[in-house]
This record gives structure tokens, sequence and C-alpha cells, in this order.
């Protein structure tokens, strides 16, 4: 295929939400998506629902070497599957590329691939669910910050976060994003792991007391691996983590209290895809994120016993229920 604005690898909910929001604005979009969600794709488009409610004609490739250019290239795959099918995109010319998906790696790995000058810093505060009819429920039109790794302002980044916020799908061009995305994954571990472990909707194990309380030292545990890698964490995105961080544990347990009941009132319905991932017999993201964490800490010369103790048992709950 000849060179498109926009290359998206991965098709689930947010892939989806952002392809269908491109494309609906007159971009040059192209889905790099497997077999059966290529088909679905193919015979439907893109099936929006929920914030947005539109079927959208796509085009799309289930081989990523298909792909000659882009202008950009947005990965949204999970990302376990990242190490196998990134080298494949390596005869591509793609001007610029970035990741919205979880964890602290994903940077590193597109480095390897397109060259660290080619990668932009990203990240999804944006939330949706890919439904067994191939419709992709958007839930959550938060925002997707973009900025250049090194840190400061940045043309390339105003102007794709220009495009995306215009199409529909809030976005930012941001001067800090390594900060916020540390910000992100110190929120996302903790929201994982309560997700999979209560198989709650998210606002109501962050509204009760006791599960909030478990939320609030993850956090802040997580935020202790931050410190010690010299990254200042940030208030914004999905939970103040700074303020979280440096208040009080009562204080921190309020505010995502505040946070739960705030989400109940407006998407109620907002799981995580970890959760979508474990009750649909998916591989969750555990060695990606959690693991690497730990990985990490240990390079720091850092314990974190609560994050040491949830990750086995995250690991072990993603086994079994695939074997089911």
């Amino acid at each position: 295929m000849d060179q498109v604005e926009f290359a998206i690898l991965g098709a689930g909910a947010i892939g989806s939400i952002v392809g269908a929001h491109l494309a609906r604005a007159g971009r040059r979009v192209v889905m790099l998506a497997r077999t059966r969600r290529a088909e679905q794709i193919r015979q439907s488009g893109l099936r929006i629902r929920g914030l947005a409610e539109f079927d959208q004609p796509v085009a799309v490739l289930t081989e990523p070497g298909e792909l000659h250019a882009a202008a950009v290239l947005i990965v949204a795959l999970k990302t376990h599957a990242t190490a196998a099918v990134l080298p494949l995109l390596r005869g591509a010319t793609i001007d610029s590329v970035l990741s919205i998906q979880n964890g602290l790696m994903k940077n590193d790995h597109l480095a390897e691939v397109f060259g660290r000058e080619r990668v932009l810093g990203a990240l999804a505060d944006t939330s949706g669910e890919l439904l067994a009819s191939g419709e992709a429920l958007f839930t959550r039109n938060g925002n997707i910050y973009i900025g250049e790794l090194p840190g400061g302002a940045s043309a390339r980044a105003a102007q794709i976060a220009g495009i995306l916020d215009a199409s529909g799908v809030r976005s930012t061009a941001v001067a800090d994003i390594q900060s916020l995305e540390w910000s992100k994954f110190a929120a996302w571990a903790g929201l994982m792991i309560l997700s999979v472990t209560t198989r709650a909707s998210t606002w109501q194990y962050a509204v009760d007391p006791g599960s909030a309380l478990v939320l609030a030292r993850l956090v802040r545990e997580v935020g202790e691996l931050a410190s010690a890698r010299g990254i200042q964490l940030s208030d914004q995105g999905v939970l103040p983590v700074a303020s979280i961080c440096r208040s009080s544990e009562q204080q921190a347990v309020a505010t995502i209290q505040h946070f739960g009941r705030q989400l109940q009132a407006r998407a109620p319905q907002h799981r995580m895809s970890s959760l979508q991932d474990l009750q649909a017999g998916r591989a969750l993201e555990v060695e990606q994120t959690l693991g690497h964490a730990l990985r990490l800490a240990q390079q720091s010369g850092l314990s974190l016993p609560r994050l040491s103790t949830f990750y086995p048992l995250v690991a072990a709950m993603d086994r079994i229920e695939r074997r089911a």
C-alpha cells in the first residue's frame, strides 16, 4: 500500500475509535489488524457506539509488511504482541511513530525498530471496549497526550495532536510526556490489579474504602520507583498521582474515592481493558507492565512489597483463566 497519513497497528477498542474518527474526518487511514478482526472491518467498517454513533469504512491490511509508508504510525496493540509484530514494519517508511499502549517499555521497543528520533511519547487517558459484535464502545473521551521524549514543545506533536483533536478524539501536545507516561503507569498498575482481582466496574473499587486503600498504597509504591529514577510525577491524568503520593494515606484514599464517585456519575460502565481481557480469555499484559516495573525496581535497589505480592497473583489468574 502507498503512503497513508495514519496507520493504526491494532484494531481493538482504542485503535478502532481513533482510526474511525480520523477516517470520518477525511484522513487517509489504514488499519493493521488480524485476520478475524480484519474481516469484520472489511465487511462492516469500524462501528463506533457509545459517546459517538457511526459506522466508518476504512482500508485494512492483515500483513504489516504490506505497509510501505505512513506519515504517522499509532501502535495500539497489546504489549505482549509488540515484539513479534514491530520487526515486520522495518521496511516501511515511517515519519513519526507513537504508542498508546500500557506500560513503560513501549518507547524503547519503537526506538529499536524505527530510531529514537522518529518516536514520540504518548498515552491514552481514553477508554473503550471492543464488543463481541465487532462494535467498539466509546466510553470515555479523556485525552491522548503526545510529546517529544526529550521534552519541550514540538511542532510535529502539536500537529498530530491537533489532527486527532479535530477528528473528535481529544488530544493535547505536552512538553513533559515522560512525566505523564510514568504518572499514568502509577495509576494504571494499581487500577489494573484491582480490576482483575475484584472483577468490578472501576468506580466500585475506587469508592470502596478497603480497595481504595489498597489502590492508594499501590500508586504510592510505584511513585517511589518513579522518584528513584528521577521522574517527577504529575496530577494531569486519570488520577492526581503526584498529590496521592505526597499527601497522607488518609487523604490519598479520599482522593481516590472522589475519583470513583465522579466516574460513577460520568462513566458507570467503565471497566479496565485488563478486566475485559481476563473475562474474554485473552492474555493479560503482566510481564510487560508489572513485571517490567519490578525489574526496574531491582535495578534501582528498591523493594516494592505490594507490587511483588500482586504480580505473581495476577499472573496466576491470567494462566488459570486461559486454561478454563
